[in-house]
């Protein structure tokens, strides 16, 4: 009788077979189909230390205005994350099979919020653009969809994972349907939800400064003028404020997740 082999040595199905075919066909017509010339990885080493070299020391001359437009970034992400999380709770309700009204409803709204999570940021953010012009308006409107997306998915599944006792323990001395969410739901969830809100802003910041570069507003736009125009000694005090930006967010973030874990 011959011995079992462990799970990695076992002879792989043939749907991952074709997987690992058509990826590896994909890797090798990528690299082929698109050109790539060695040499310019050769002088890539080069080019970046003659950028990192123009790039400091940092030019301040500017830092005033690069000051407003990173606080305008900031804007962007608390007013995109605030408005994005008020719509992600209504929309989490809808998505969670327990608390939809039905199940049709329940799988409509998850495709939406599917649907608004597979286009990039990038592209919400040129069709508000056109929408509605250039300024940071698109970017809030862009930065609203992808906190909505990103924060209504995981809403939805805190919510299903919530212990029916307390929901059906309500409904049994016949509350409706909005006491038993406000009464039992979302306080069940909320710190769940605090967390992944002071998630998303993070995320929000760093996408708002993508956002500049296609003229939605904010540190991005003096980005993208300041490699234009070749000026790397701005770009790099640009670069640098949004380091010490994003560093300090994050660092705020992490103690407010941890003070809601120790909670």
């Amino acid at each position: 009788m011959s011995p079992t082999l462990p799970p990695r040595l076992q002879r792989p199905s043939t749907g991952a077979v074709l997987a690992m075919i058509v990826l590896g066909a994909l890797a090798v017509h990528g690299l082929v189909g698109t050109g790539i010339d060695p040499s310019r990885l050769l002088l890539a080493p080069e080019r970046t230390f003659r950028f990192l070299s123009s790039a400091f020391p940092p030019n301040l001359e500017r830092a005033p205005n690069l000051a407003s437009a990173m606080l305008e970034t900031i804007e962007i992400a608390v007013l995109g994350t605030l408005f994005g999380v008020i719509l992600s709770l209504p929309a989490a309700l809808l998505a969670a099979e327990n608390t939809a009204p039905s199940r049709l409803v329940a799988r409509l709204m998850r495709a939406a919020l599917t649907t608004m999570r597979s286009i990039p940021d990038l592209v919400w953010a040129l069709i508000f653009v056109v929408s509605v012009g250039l300024g940071p308006l698109a970017g809030i409107l862009t930065m609203t969809i992808d906190v909505l997306a990103f924060a209504g998915r995981f809403f939805a599944e805190r919510i299903e994972e919530i212990e029916p006792g307390p929901i059906e323990a309500l409904r049994s001395t016949g509350a409706a349907r909005r006491p038993v969410i406000f009464g039992a739901v979302v306080p069940t969830a909320f710190p769940s939800f605090l967390g992944t809100s002071m998630y998303a802003f993070e995320k929000s910041v760093r996408g708002a400064v993508v956002l500049g570069l296609v003229g939605a507003g904010g540190i991005g736009v003096e980005l993208n003028v300041a490699f234009q125009l070749r000026r790397f000694d701005t770009a790099g005090t640009i670069v640098l404020l949004i380091l010490a930006t994003i560093l300090v967010i994050e660092r705020l973030s992490s103690r407010v997740r941890s003070r809601l874990i120790e909670g």
